[in-house]
């Protein structure tokens, strides 16, 4: 139930705002339940791209440009979806999510790559990936493919040329 109390202590409200007293609890309730991501990738463009793309749905908690940082980061922040790419200095993005299973990371992942070969949605998915796309269906298929990784679902982007 919606309480004065629910609002935070410095927020100053005015008499008969119970509409925005309620959109405002609503607002930082859906922020609290939003899905945590990290994203990896050695492209700053390409990573301020996904940003703007995923910030409006999910909350961003941290990004890595190599494998290395990916590895210490997540094991740091404890997301609930990793974004990352194969291709990384220090180490690639299939050796990065081996490394963070095995430690015992909880986190789903998802690859987002140039690599269209099946070896590599083969390689991925063996390392314990559950989503795959690829960069050209960013977005379109992105948002779809975490939310299936959220639901415990796997998520192959098609690749189709016109």
């Amino acid at each position: 139930m919606f309480t004065p109390r629910s609002i935070p202590s410095g927020l100053v409200l005015h008499h008969g705002c119970l509409r925005a007293r309620l959109m405002f609890a609503l607002r930082t309730e859906a922020n609290l339940i939003r899905p945590r991501i990290f994203l990896a990738d050695d492209h700053d463009e390409f990573l301020e791209a996904e940003i703007a793309l995923l910030l409006p749905h999910f909350e961003i908690v941290g990004i890595a440009t190599d494998g290395a940082s990916l590895v210490s980061e997540v094991q740091r922040l404890d997301p609930d979806v990793v974004v990352v790419d194969i291709t990384m200095p220090l180490m690639n993005g299939i050796d990065a999510v081996h490394e963070l299973i095995k430690s015992g990371s909880t986190a789903k992942f998802v690859f987002l790559t140039v690599n269209t070969g099946e070896e590599f949605v083969k390689a991925c998915q063996e390392v314990g990936a559950r989503g795959y796309v690829w960069k050209s269906r960013m977005k379109t298929h992105l948002i779809p493919a975490i939310n299936f990784v959220l639901e415990n679902k796997t998520y192959v982007s098609p690749l189709t040329f016109t």
